[in-house]
């Protein structure tokens, strides 16, 4: 039975591709689940190598603010890149995804974000925020993330004016505004 009662349709519950957990079956979880079989059975990933939903809390003037990544990549033991999936417009979704790869990890900046829709992708880095490539097939294979671990700088960003000034954008970015003033949960929290 399809539960209509909020703005997110839940079809039931689905099965965790990567831990096995049961999430809500909705619409922007399926397109999730897909994203991390595409890492692991097109781009030969581990599943081991693949983190997912990950939070970054903020709270600025009494506005709480919950940051899921959907997932983060692991190579050799650093994490390399983000993932961030939104429907519709990437370009909108390209700062707060680069503002969560500089602050998710406290040892370092994770050098790259990837934001998708789910037909569409980009890739970012994140020391200067810039595109590196459209399209899904900007997403790097296994092969080219080993690469890329070596050729990436995982630098320490604890500035606090600079972390603080990154927390602060999610705050803004990932605001739930279509929840404001309803009981309804964001997705990928308890």
């Amino acid at each position: 039975m399809i539960d209509t009662s909020g703005h997110h349709l839940v079809y039931g519950e689905l099965q965790d591709y990567l831990t096995g957990e049961i999430l809500p079956d909705t619409d922007d979880e399926r397109i999730r689940q897909s994203l991390a079989r595409i890492l692991v059975e097109q781009l030969g990933y581990s599943k081991e190598e693949l983190e997912p939903r990950l939070i970054i809390d903020s709270c600025f003037n009494n506005n709480q603010t919950r940051t899921l990544i959907e997932l983060t990549a692991r190579i050799n033991g650093q994490r390399l890149f983000i993932l961030r999936y939104g429907p519709g417009s990437l370009v909108t979704r390209e700062t707060a995804a680069v503002a969560a790869a500089r602050i998710l990890d406290p040892a370092y900046r994770i050098p790259l974000a990837i934001v998708t829709n789910g037909r569409d992708a980009e890739l970012l880095e994140t020391d200067k925020g810039t595109v590196l490539a459209f399209g899904m097939a900007s997403i790097p294979d296994r092969l080219q993330a080993e690469k890329m671990v070596r050729e990436y700088a995982f630098e320490p960003y604890n500035d606090p004016e600079r972390r603080d000034k990154a927390l602060r954008i999610l705050n803004v970015f990932d605001q739930e505004v279509c929840c404001h003033g309803s009981d309804c949960t964001q997705e990928g929290t308890t």
